[in-house]
């Protein structure tokens, strides 16, 4: 199984490597958290080394911040652009 995971990751890699400097690190987001994270989240945007990713509350906010170190290594090992932190924003509520 580790083997079908390396060969995973290396076409994972490959194919963030190739994409757009500026979209590398977005793309690299739902890889990094996980699907039951990116499906409660979303990579907003990427400048000057800080991903910006939406989340749903304050609650979401707290949680996620305290895992950001650990995101921050993996969609740098991913990436080909290097991530310096990521920020949490709350999804502000349109319409009120």
């Amino acid at each position: 199984m580790n083997r079908a995971s390396a060969g995973f990751e290396t076409i994972i890699a490959k194919a963030l490597h190739r994409a757009p400097a500026g979209e590398s690190a977005l793309l690299a987001w739902p890889v990094a958290c996980g699907s039951a994270v990116a499906d409660r989240t979303r990579a907003l945007s990427f400048s000057d080394g800080i991903l910006r990713v939406e989340v749903g509350d304050g609650g979401w906010r707290r949680e996620l911040a305290s895992l950001a170190p650990r995101y921050v290594a993996l969609i740098n090992k991913y990436s080909a652009t290097s991530v310096k932190r990521i920020e949490f924003v709350v999804k502000t509520q349109e319409g009120l």
